[in-house]
């Protein structure tokens, strides 16, 4: 399990879209199994990823929770950075 937190300069709206786009049906495939503006959790390949993101001073800040999707999800980070 890996939980780990970065900071963008994305808004936490456009955060998860990305995310959405990278991890569901678009990207890794990953089923959707809870999404808000600010929050989306996906489910597969016998794991799952849960993501948040909110707004800190002028950056926003996104914590990630990951059961074997550790190398999927710093590739995502480096991407929003």
């Amino acid at each position: 399990m890996l939980r780990i937190a970065t900071k963008t300069k994305l808004t936490p709206e456009e955060v998860i879209k990305k995310a959405i786009k990278f991890f569901g049906p678009d990207g890794y495939k990953l089923k959707i199994t809870n999404t808000t503006e600010t929050t989306a959790a996906f489910e597969g390949g016998g794991g799952s990823i849960e993501i948040s993101a909110c707004n800190d001073d002028s950056k926003t800040t996104v914590d990630f929770l990951s059961r074997e999707w550790d190398f999927q999800v710093k590739e995502f980070i480096r991407m929003i950075r």
